[in-house]
């Protein structure tokens, strides 16, 4: 917000070069580098403000959307626990609440090898329990629940960050230690772009 703010402070400084130099009856060469300038950065400012409101809604829509507990995260990658971090297709990437029901499918686009969920990878479905939201001081998003199905049972941690719909997602087995993270991006479930593959093993 700061830096928008200084680049309509430079703006306005700009033009108010150029209405000075309008005054007269010629600009001079330093005058129409500083007119160009000025636009340049007058258009650039309009530009960040834009974005800045789009990010702003994007964030609001998100925020309601997991108040309501129908969303769902698609992801444009994924990090192991080992560090290794895989960049996938966030249509059949996700994490997703609705009706109660939550779904964590993986899909690699590996036509080589056999998966459950005929994606390259799998999806796995469970109940949810024990959701929570909170926020800190900076306005980021905290949501935890739990996922319990045939296949799965989890702790799903998401942060969603302050003014945009961009978020993680931490999910964390039960009964092992291959916790993974999808980042991407939250949506309202019935305006998310998901794709799912065939649940469970």
């Amino acid at each position: 917000m700061r830096r928008l703010f200084f680049l309509f402070a430079i703006a306005a400084l700009g033009w108010c070069i150029v209405g000075t130099a309008q005054d007269g009856k010629k600009m001079t060469r330093k005058e129409r580098e500083a007119a160009w300038r000025a636009e340049r950065l007058r258009k650039k400012a309009e530009r960040a403000a834009e974005r800045a409101r789009e990010d702003s809604i994007d964030f609001a829509h998100a925020v309601q959307a997991l108040q309501s507990g129908s969303w769902a995260l698609e992801a444009s990658s994924i990090t192991f626990n080992n560090g290794y971090t895989e960049y996938v297709t966030p249509s059949t990437n996700f994490v997703s609440i609705d009706n109660g029901k939550g779904i964590v499918q993986t899909a690699f686009d590996n036509s080589n090898i056999y998966s459950p969920n005929g994606l390259g990878g799998v999806t796995l479905e469970g109940g949810i329990t024990g959701a929570e939201i909170s926020s800190d001081k900076d306005g980021n998003v905290y949501y935890s629940y739990g996922i319990q199905g045939p296949y799965i049972s989890a702790t799903v941690h998401v942060t969603l960050n302050a003014n945009s719909n961009n978020a993680t997602a931490y999910v964390s087995p039960n009964f092992s230690g291959r916790n993974m993270s999808l980042e991407g991006t939250i949506y309202p479930y019935s305006t998310a772009g998901v794709f799912e593959g065939t649940p469970g093993y």
